[in-house]
């Protein structure tokens, strides 16, 4: 913990005391010179029991970055971390929440966008920019720019332990979101007479599960399908991936770290639009003569 306090982000920090504490459970007696292959692999064998692979693999690369430190001290002569196999539970099938385009107008219509400041103004503009939470909490009209019609994303607020400003996920979250003329238009009005590098939705303490309480009750109001705040990034991911944007551009305005991170999030959707794609092609094909 020496290296990592103050070097990595909170969130990141409690991970490693959370791997330090499986560590304890599983291992309570076990030394650091007695580690060897075997000794490794049954820890990591261990903790795959109640975990799923993925996360048994950054189990391993926190484990193993440590070792690798002790290798270099020269408190334990090789590397156990060698050829470890990473097991796991079979994942839980995962499915993605998120409105279709007429669902998301039904929900639009619904909020009350008053002169002030509200979270209905939150949802709209979470629906329209696909931002994270965090994110979109950090917003001040400073990061507006209405006349280029973007939105600047380069912070994101800590609503977890409330101490304010924070940096962004990683380097990719810091991007330019362009927005409709309509949302300019609107947030114009909004955030006019505001302090500029303040947030704009933030007055006191947030929780995220304020925010989802006033969205699910405008999901049952009008009668769709019931979606936390996270779920409005994953409409408007889907929305532009049905509507023929390409996986890059949108693994850009969502902040990904790689297209990779988008395909596998939504890779059910590009199955539907790959089946598309073929009877596109058929019937192309078909009225050739």
């Amino acid at each position: 913990m020496v290296y990592k306090k103050d070097a990595v982000r909170k969130v990141t920090l409690d991970k490693y005391f959370m791997t330090y504490q499986w560590i304890i459970k599983l291992a309570p007696k076990l030394k650091l010179f007695e580690l060897n292959r075997i000794t490794y692999q049954q820890l990591l064998n261990d903790y795959a029991t109640c975990h799923e692979r993925q996360t048994t693999m950054d189990f391993h690369h926190q484990l193993k970055g440590a070792i690798l430190d002790a290798v270099d001290e020269g408190l334990i002569n090789r590397d156990p971390t060698r050829k470890a196999i990473i097991k796991g539970k079979t994942p839980a099938e995962k499915k993605l929440k998120y409105l279709n385009q007429f669902e998301l107008h039904t929900l639009l219509s619904s909020l009350s966008l008053t002169p002030e400041i509200n979270w209905d103004w939150f949802i709209l503009l979470l629906a329209k920019t696909g931002m994270r939470f965090s994110e979109a909490l950090a917003l001040t009209p400073k990061d507006f720019d209405f006349i280029h019609q973007s939105l600047s994303v380069n912070k994101t607020w800590d609503y977890k332990e409330g101490t304010g400003f924070l940096p962004t996920k990683n380097k990719s979250s810091i991007r330019k979101i362009q927005v409709d003329w309509q949302t300019v238009v609107q947030y114009s009005t909004l955030v006019k007479n505001l302090p500029e590098d303040e947030p704009i939705f933030v007055k006191g303490r947030v929780y995220n599960s304020t925010v989802n309480g006033i969205l699910s009750r405008h999901c049952k109001q009008v009668n769709i399908p019931e979606i936390t705040v996270h779920g409005l990034r994953h409409t408007h991911a889907s929305l532009l991936l049905f509507a023929g944007v390409s996986i890059a551009s949108v693994a850009q305005r969502l902040g990904h770290s790689s297209i990779t991170t988008t395909q596998k999030t939504y890779l059910h959707i590009i199955h539907e639009l790959e089946n598309k794609d073929v009877d596109l092609v058929m019937r192309s094909l078909s009225s050739l003569n």
